[in-house]
């Protein structure tokens, strides 16, 4: 067995692997003119987004990175959003980008960065309520459902997926993460904001349909009222076992058929999407108990929080031959596992960014360790990045979500640095983030409207920004 020290040596994480990546200049020019749509044509327009980008681009001493910056941070805003009211309520539908559908996952994450700001500017407050409400609505038509869309009579082009499709339902994977990123989103605009009235009836009974859900998907009695299969190919696009996915010893955990990819779990405890569920089952806990006032709900969600828990400590934690003792991305249960890491998140990367873990949890760091890796095999490097990418797209291919996600759970400056160059050098002229880019060719690019991709790394600048304003004053 190879030992920590020459793993580390091996895998590239030791003295080195942050070095400079190729300057990919010479493949285009760059004029940094705003990439932004003309202000007529902005679905929404904050003022309080606006001064952060105007504040934070002053303190960027690198022109490229402060470009970059104000073209994505406001891109959702910009480009995907449709906010109205209804019956003296507000709703924002929220597309992902190219796709006209709102994925629960992405149009939490989309959004969850101007949070900060909502206390500065009501229009935007109520814009994320609307999200919430939104969600809400989404859940109660079928929690199964990963992408709706804004016309609940709309029948989707996947209307004869083998599952029980409904109108207004884009597509139907069920994905634990996406219920979870609901939870994150309405926990955190109450403890930013303070504004407790987005936790009506409605989104009571959607918060219980959530936990039922949830386990309903333990499948302890029997294989529960969700299946999936599709007919078109790929076999990331569909389930074994008639849908159910692959057998499982019930152990409390929960069961997940896809990925936060949108590929299908080969085996169906997706840890990384339970972690994500032990930690927003536990934020609507309080919610229940502080403001509804509802214990017996409360301590439900508490139980089962602990449940998951406690079952991925038991199952979740193997050893790995070279990286030692890490989490698995899934196991079945039975002491199967598979070892990889995938660059969308929830992932094993995003352990702390998720609340899970510390960064300086030791099963945390050696994980990490491993999905920087090429002992992780969805881990590429070439002449322009090294980073993480996914069955999704293919090899050789990495996502900007991984590099952004790997600046975001460290402290090491230089790391940092190396992820920002990183994506200074990978977006081929455009000035956006996209969905993935070869390692050899950034020019060679999937997904040139990813909002998800761009405000996420919107994040990344402004947690620097208050974190280590310092990195930013630098010329990459």
């Amino acid at each position: 067995m190879i030992n920590r020290r020459s793993f580390i040596k091996k895998s590239g994480l030791g003295l080195g692997f942050f070095a400079l990546p190729t300057s990919a200049k010479f493949l285009y020019t760059i004029d940094y003119i705003s990439k932004r749509p003309n202000i007529n044509q902005r679905k929404f327009t904050s003022q309080a987004v606006e001064n952060t980008i105007k504040t934070v681009k002053k303190s960027i001493a690198d022109e490229e990175l402060a470009w970059m910056f104000e073209n994505c941070f406001p891109n959702t805003l910009d480009t995907t959003v449709k906010f109205y009211q209804k019956n003296n309520k507000f709703y924002t539908y929220v597309i992902t980008g190219d796709i006209d559908a709102m994925w629960l996952r992405d149009s939490s994450a989309q959004v969850f960065p101007y949070l900060s700001l909502a206390n500065e500017d009501k229009k935007l407050k109520d814009l994320l309520k609307g999200v919430i409400n939104k969600q809400v609505q989404c859940v109660l038509l079928d929690p199964y459902a990963n992408a709706f869309f804004d016309d609940s009579s709309k029948i989707s082009e996947w209307k004869n997926d083998s599952t029980q499709m409904k109108p207004g339902v884009h597509e139907r994977k069920w994905e634990v993460d996406s219920l979870c990123y609901v939870m994150r989103l309405s926990y955190h605009y109450w403890k930013t904001t303070g504004d407790s009235s987005v936790f009506d009836a409605e989104w009571k009974k959607s918060m219980l349909l959530i936990l039922q859900t949830f386990k309903e998907q333990q499948r302890k009695n029997s294989k529960g009222p969700y299946w999936f299969q599709r007919s078109n190919g790929n076999a990331l696009d569909t389930q074994f076992a008639g849908g159910f996915g692959n057998p499982t010893k019930k152990i409390g955990l929960i069961h997940s058929m896809f990925r936060p990819s949108d590929d299908a779990t080969f085996y169906p405890f997706l840890i990384s999407s339970n972690m994500f569920a032990a930690v927003s089952l536990r934020q609507i806990a309080e919610i229940f108990s502080m403001i509804l006032k509802d214990e017996t709900s409360s301590i439900q969600f508490k139980d089962l929080a602990k449940e998951v828990d406690e079952a991925i400590q038991k199952y979740a934690i193997l050893n790995h031959p070279e990286a030692g003792k890490i989490y698995a991305l899934e196991i079945d249960g039975f002491g199967n596992a598979l070892f990889m890491d995938d660059a969308n998140v929830p992932n094993l990367l995003s352990i702390p960014y998720l609340g899970y873990a510390s960064k300086e949890d030791e099963v945390y760091k050696n994980t990490r360790r491993f999905s920087l890796s090429h002992a992780n095999p969805w881990f590429s490097s070439g002449k322009f990045a090294k980073g993480i990418g996914g069955p999704h797209i293919g090899e050789h291919k990495i996502w900007p979500l991984g590099l952004i996600m790997q600046a975001l759970t460290t402290d090491d400056e230089e790391e940092i640095i190396s992820c920002l160059k990183m994506l200074k050098a990978t977006h081929a002229g455009t000035g956006f983030i996209h969905e993935s880019f070869d390692v050899d060719n950034p020019k060679d690019f999937t997904r040139s409207w990813f909002a998800w991709a761009n405000t996420l790394f919107g994040e990344l600048i402004l947690h620097l920004y208050k974190t280590k304003p310092e990195i930013l004053k630098r010329k990459f």
